[in-house]
């Protein structure tokens, strides 16, 4: 029978979002990847510090304690096939379970997201995120320089999204931005009953569902919605929701307020958004990463 990941929640992960790897690349920045190269050789067996999506990627790979695969964890990178010892060395000596990895030597990896039939691509190449977006993949640009993911809730992988243009389409995100917010107001309000249309994150989201409902190895998923909308914006977002049957179990409607301190309380172990000033407030306190999506992100 053939090998297929077609029934497991796909995670395509490159390797400075999975582990630190910040010094080792600032000499590729510079201009000089015979020395990473050489870099990642001498330390072939020095395990690398985990990095920002670590936490996530940890846990979920916990709800395959039971022996039952329900998620695969691929390295999608960059980096040259050298370089992809070391990383597959510093998984094994953490105990991750991560068995496939692709590595492009400098040349995009986005398009292998449809061969992996991946749920989700977190990466720290901004340009590669926009690319898989455009692929029609969940994505995110991961901010390294952002704060770890708390160690207090080891059987709960927590992830919080933003609303309008990550979960939901950016209807009503375009109103704000081009007319004000009496208008949003006015417009969400005539709309309540109907649903959004669905963002580049929803096939995720559906993907955690699918997930919590299938484990049985006493993880949970635990999610939130964290969004600048306020009442009574806020009914139409719930709506949506409930049209898709999908649950979450917080919501945060802030009103405009920054939502980095929220996020500091609710300790997600992964917060999406599509405007970076969010982005930038949520890295302060919480792994956060950048989904370029919608009018907020012109092409």
């Amino acid at each position: 029978m053939p090998v297929s990941l077609d029934d497991k929640l796909v995670v395509a992960i490159s390797s400075r979002a999975l582990f630190n790897l910040e010094e080792e690349n600032r000499l590729f920045d510079a201009g000089d990847p015979d020395a990473y190269m050489r870099l990642q050789l001498e330390r072939l067996d020095v395990p690398a510090a985990p990095g920002i999506a670590y936490s996530m990627i940890r846990k979920l790979l916990r709800f395959n304690d039971d022996g039952v695969q329900r998620v695969e964890v691929v390295i999608l990178s960059r980096n040259d096939p050298v370089s992809g010892m070391r990383i597959f060395n510093s998984g094994a000596a953490a105990e991750l379970r991560v068995q496939r990895g692709v590595f492009t030597q400098g040349r995009p990896p986005y398009r292998y997201l449809r061969p992996l039939n991946a749920d989700i691509f977190l990466s720290a190449n901004a340009s590669d995120v926009r690319e898989a977006l455009v692929a029609g993949f969940p994505a995110a640009h991961v901010r390294v320089d952002g704060a770890l993911a708390s160690a207090l809730h080891p059987d709960e992988v927590r992830i919080a999204f933003d609303g309008d243009a990550v979960l939901f389409s950016d209807e009503a995100e375009k109103v704000y931005q081009m007319e004000g917010l009496d208008a949003f107001q006015a417009h969400e309000t005539s709309k309540a009953a109907v649903p959004l249309g669905a963002g580049p994150f929803k096939p995720f989201l559906v993907a955690l569902h699918r997930l919590q409902q299938a484990s049985s190895t006493g993880m949970r998923v635990r999610t939130a919605l964290v969004t600048a909308r306020g009442a009574p914006a806020h009914r139409r977002a719930i709506q949506t929701l409930m049209d898709w049957n999908i649950r979450v179990d917080e919501a945060m409607f802030l009103a405009g307020l920054p939502k980095g301190e929220f996020l500091r309380e609710f300790e997600p172990d992964f917060f999406f958004d599509d405007q970076t000033g969010h982005v930038d407030s949520a890295a302060r306190h919480v792994p956060a990463g950048h989904v370029s999506s919608g009018i907020s992100n012109p092409r």
